[in-house]
C-alpha cells in the first residue's frame, strides 16, 4: 500500500473490500448460471463457484460443495433460466430443488471426458485367451452383485466380470513396468538413467530395482469394527448352519468386534445371494493387445482412449497410423471409436434424434463399459439434450476456477471464503446521488 501511495494497511483495505462486497448487493439478476466445484484442500474439501455466464463474471462463491447449499442459493436468485454443470449428482439434485423451472445443460466437455474414461476402463481389461471361471467372494464386487439382483437388472456377471478384468489389466501393467525396469538395471543402468528413460517415478524404481518379484499391493487389514475381520470365525460357523447375524453377534463380540448388527447382516446377506464363494462362468475376453506400430510396444489405456475419442483431422501422421493399427488389432477398439466420432458429432450437431439411435446402438454395442456408460447418460437424459440444443458450457467457469486456485495459492491458503469472495467478485463503484 505505501508503494501506490496509501496511508492504510493491508487489513484496511481488505476490510473494506470484504464491506463492499457485503453491502453492494445483487446489481443484475443472473440469468445463466454456470456451477462447479473447486478444492479447498484436494481429495479432502471442496467449495463451489457461481458464474454469470453472460456477463462472464463470477457471482458467488460458497464454502461447502452440496446440493442443500446450491439449492439455497438458487431459491435466493429465481431469476435463473439455465443451468449449466458437469455430470456431478449433486449439482443436478440441488438445480431440481432450488430453481425446478431451470434447464439443465450437461458440460459437452465433461461428457466427453466421461466418455474417454470409459473407454480407457474398457480398454484395461486383460485379455485372457482360456476360459477361467471367476470366484466371487464377500468383497467390494459382492455388494455389487446384491445391489443389482436387488435392482433385477441381471448385470451382476457382467460387473463381476469387468471388476476383475480390470484388475487383472493394472496387474499386468505393472508387470510389464516391472520388467521393464528389470531389463533396463540387468544392461548397466542406474537408477537415474531408468527413470530418465521410462519416466516412471523414481521412488517406484528404487523399490523396484532390488526384487527379483513384482510384490504384491498392499491391502489395509480389516479393523475390529468390521466383521470381515473375523471371517473365517463366521465362515465356520456359516457351514455349520449358523446364518442368522442375531445369534452370531454375540459370538464374534467375544472375539473383541466392535461394529454393529447392520454391518453383520450387510455382510451375511451378501453370502446368501452370492452363494458365499459362487462361481461364475466368466465369458472368453476378445479385447486384442494395442501395440504401436512402429515399435512394437505395448500401448497403455490411457494413451489408448486419449487416441479413440480424438477426431481423424487432429491426429498427427504418427497417431493416425496408430489408431488404424489398433483398429485392426482390436474389434472392440474399432466399434468404440465409431461410437466416440458419432458421440462428438452428436455434441456439436442439433438433432436430439440421433442421441435416442446411438443409445441404443451403445447399448448392443457387447461392451459393457459403453452400455454402463449409455445407462448413466439415461439417468440424465433432459440434460445431455439440453448439451446437444445449448450453446452454453462451463468452460468460462472453469477459467474462473483456474483464476481462484492461483488467488488461493497466492494466499498460501490461509484464505476463507469471505475474502476469496471479495477477490473473485468484480468490483463495481457504489451510485452517487446528487444532492
Amino acid at each position: 500500500m505505501t508503494r501506490l501511495g496509501l496511508p492504510q494497511s493491508d487489513d484496511t483495505i481488505l476490510l473494506q473490500l470484504k464491506r463492499h462486497q457485503a453491502e453492494r448487493g445483487e446489481v443484475t439478476p443472473v440469468r445463466v448460471a454456470g456451477i462447479d466445484d473447486w478444492s479447498w484442500r484436494k481429495g479432502s474439501s471442496y467449495g463451489t463457484i457461481v458464474v454469470d455466464l453472460e456477463r462472464r463474471e463470477v457471482v458467488d462463491v460458497l464454502a461447502d460443495r452440496s446440493a442443500a447449499s446450491t439449492a439455497e442459493w438458487l431459491r435466493a436468485h429465481p431469476g435463473v433460466e439455465v443451468v449449466s454443470r458437469d455430470r456431478c449428482g449433486l449439482y443436478a439434485d440441488g438445480a431440481c430443488r432450488g430453481a425446478p423451472k431451470a434447464r439443465q445443460v450437461a458440460d459437452r466437455f465433461h461428457l466427453l471426458q466421461n466418455l474417454r474414461q470409459t473407454i480407457e476402463q474398457q480398454l484395461s481389461r486383460a485379455p485372457r485367451p482360456t476360459r477361467q471361471p471367476a470366484t466371487v467372494t464377500a468383497d467390494a464386487d459382492t455388494d455389487v452383485l446384491v445391489a443389482a439382483r436387488r435392482r433385477g437388472h441381471g448385470q451382476q456377471p457382467a460387473l463381476a466380470e469387468h471388476r476383475q478384468l480390470a484388475r487383472e489389466g493394472r496387474r499386468a501393467a505393472h508387470q510389464r513396468m516391472f520388467d521393464r525396469v528389470k531389463v533396463l538395471h540387468a544392461a548397466g543402468n542406474g537408477i537415474r538413467a531408468i527413470v530418465r528413460e521410462t519416466g516412471y517415478n523414481w521412488r517406484t524404481v528404487a523399490k523396484w530395482v532390488p526384487l527379483d518379484e513384482l510384490p504384491e499391493r498392499n491391502i489395509m487389514a480389516p479393523k475390529s469394527t468390521t466383521p470381515s475381520k473375523f471371517q473365517t470365525y463366521l465362515s465356520q460357523r456359516w457351514a455349520e448352519g449358523c446364518a442368522t447375524g442375531r445369534d452370531l453377534l454375540p459370538e464374534i463380540k467375544c472375539l473383541g468386534y466392535t461394529g454393529s448388527l447392520s454391518q453383520l447382516e450387510r455382510l451375511l446377506t451378501q453370502w446368501r445371494h452370492a452363494g458365499h464363494a459362487a462361481v461364475i462362468d466368466a465369458p472368453e475376453a476378445t479385447m486384442g493387445t494395442l501395440t504401436d506400430p512402429s515399435t512394437g510396444q505395448l500401448v497403455s489405456p490411457i494413451v489408448a482412449a486419449a487416441l479413440c475419442i480424438k477426431p481423424r483431422g487432429l491426429l498427427t501422421e504418427p497417431q493416425a497410423a496408430k489408431v488404424n493399427a489398433f483398429k485392426t488389432m482390436s474389434a472392440e477398439f474399432a466399434t468404440m471409436r465409431g461410437l466416440a466420432m458419432r458421440f462428438r458429432g452428436i455434441l456439436r450437431g442439433n438433432d436430439t434424434e440421433k442421441l435416442n439411435i446411438w443409445l441404443h446402438d451403445a447399448d448392443h454395442s457387447g461392451l459393457y463399459g459403453i452400455r454402463r456408460f449409455a445407462r448413466s447418460l439415461r439417468q440424465d437424459l433432459a440434460a445431455v439434450r439440453n448439451a446437444i440444443t445449448e450453446t452454453w458450457s462451463n468452460g468460462q467457469t472453469e477459467g474462473q476456477i483456474n483464476r481462484l486456485k492461483t488467488l488461493k495459492r497466492a494466499m498460501y491458503g490461509s484464505a476463507g471464503v469471505e475474502l476469496l469472495r471479495a477477490r473473485m467478485l468484480p468490483i463495481r463503484p457504489t451510485e452517487q446521488h446528487a444532492d
